[in-house]
């Protein structure tokens, strides 16, 4: 799936099949749905699930659990934009998760 579609799905009711967990809890974030995002990043223990939890703790303010999280996750704080941050991370597990 490519970032345009994944953009695209948010326009629908329910999720494309077959998102890894990380990948859903962006779906969801996309959504406006915080909550079910972090609730779905909170349970996802790998690398990916990390990075969605560390950007849903700097969306969200907190910027010393981010910290905690992007360290789990093995990657640097994103200083940029909150939009550009999911783009990121979308783009890198949907490339991660069609390989």
């Amino acid at each position: 799936m490519t970032i345009a579609a994944f953009k695209t799905s948010l326009d629908k009711q329910a999720p494309p099949a077959g998102l890894t967990p990380a990948l859903l809890a962006l779906w969801w974030d996309g959504k406006g749905d915080w909550d079910r995002s972090h609730d779905i990043a909170q349970e996802d223990h790998s690398r990916a699930g990390s990075w969605v939890h560390a950007y849903l703790h700097r969306k969200e303010g907190d910027a010393g659990n981010a910290a905690y999280w992007y360290a789990r996750a093995g990657k640097a704080v994103f200083r940029g934009a909150l939009e550009a941050e999911w783009e990121q991370i979308a783009g890198a597990l949907l490339l991660e998760n069609a390989g």
